[in-house]
This record gives C-alpha cells, structure tokens and sequence, in this order.
C-alpha cells in the first residue's frame, strides 16, 4: 500500500533522523548567532582530549551578556531534546564554561579571553609532535 500524500512517514521511506535531536554543534553555532555572541570559534578537538569532539569558543560584550549568553544556550539545548548541560562561572559571568557533552562551550569577556587565550592552546596541532 503505497503512502497517502498526507501521510506523516517521509518519501523515500521511515527516516530516523527526524526523531533524533538537533546536533548539539549545530544547535549551539545558531544560538550563539541569534544572542550576538562575538568572535565565535569552533575547534574540533577530536583525538586531543577525551573530554568532548568540539570547543566553542565565544565572547560576550560585559558580564551580563555574557551570563544572557549562556542562559539562552542552556535554554536552546533544553528545547532541543538535549540534557541540561553543566554549568561554571555564571555567578561572576567572566568565563562561562557550558559542558554540552559533544560540545564545550567557553563564553568570555574580550579582556578575559585575550588573558587566557585557550583556543590558541587547543588550536595547535598537537599530532605532529607526538612519537
């Protein structure tokens, strides 16, 4: 019996990915747009640490937009079928570090950042090296 036009089932046949949640990469890239988040960063740290597959790297312009950033992304992951993620650094809002799983995002005020300069850090290429 073939498929009626109003049918919920896809064409081409049953596809698994609707049921699935967003990538939390994806999820987060776009949230991060939408709340103006700036100088955004993605590292994929697949291989150097065991901790996550990708870093995000962002700032916001004071403390309050950094703790809005974050607020929104916590919230965005939440509506996109992900656990609430873990949290540090919100109560002072200079460096928020949200634990996504796949995904660890770092939200700085720019002096903070520039300080602590961790994608240059995560960025290198430590493969070359290692014998």
């Amino acid at each position: 019996m073939a498929p009626t036009p109003n049918s919920s089932v896809p064409q081409g046949g049953a596809d698994s990915t609707q049921a699935q949640p967003a990538p939390v990469l994806d999820i987060v890239t776009a949230c991060l747009d939408d709340a103006k988040a700036e100088d955004t960063l993605s590292i994929d740290i697949t291989g150097k640490s065991s901790l996550s597959d990708h870093m995000v790297v962002t700032s916001g312009r004071s403390n309050r937009h950094v703790s809005a950033i974050a607020d929104q992304l916590v919230k965005a992951l939440r509506e996109g079928g992900h656990p609430k993620p873990r949290i540090e650094g919100l109560p002072t809002a200079d460096w928020v570090l949200v634990d996504a799983g796949d995904v660890i995002v770092h939200i700085f005020r720019p002096e903070v950042r520039s300080f602590y300069n961790i994608e240059k850090m995560w960025a290198a290429d430590f493969g070359s090296d290692a014998h």
